[in-house]
């Protein structure tokens, strides 16, 4: 693998924990609260789009970085969407 591969390959996992872990702190202050009122459903149910989307970008183009950042901010912000409806 060549040397410019291997540096966008570390920025795009590099990125993808710094976006994926912003969703963490989220997610568990609403576990913690029990309470998703201040959220929008709607954000995060046009993210969850959004995102899912670019996961299946990724996986057209088979850009392990963009499908696993991707992967796992969705499971997180399928994580909050359940939340917030339960915890209306």
């Amino acid at each position: 693998m060549e040397l410019a591969t291997k540096i966008s390959n570390l920025v795009g996992i590099i990125a993808g924990i710094i976006t994926t872990s912003a969703l963490l702190p989220q997610a568990i202050k609403i576990y913690r609260t029990k309470s998703a009122r201040d959220i929008s459903l709607a954000m995060f149910i046009f993210l969850a789009v959004g995102v899912t989307l670019w996961l299946i970008y990724g996986i057209l183009i088979k850009e392990i970085p963009v499908i696993v950042a991707n992967f796992f901010s969705l499971l997180l912000i399928v994580t909050i969407i359940v939340m917030k409806i339960r915890y209306r």
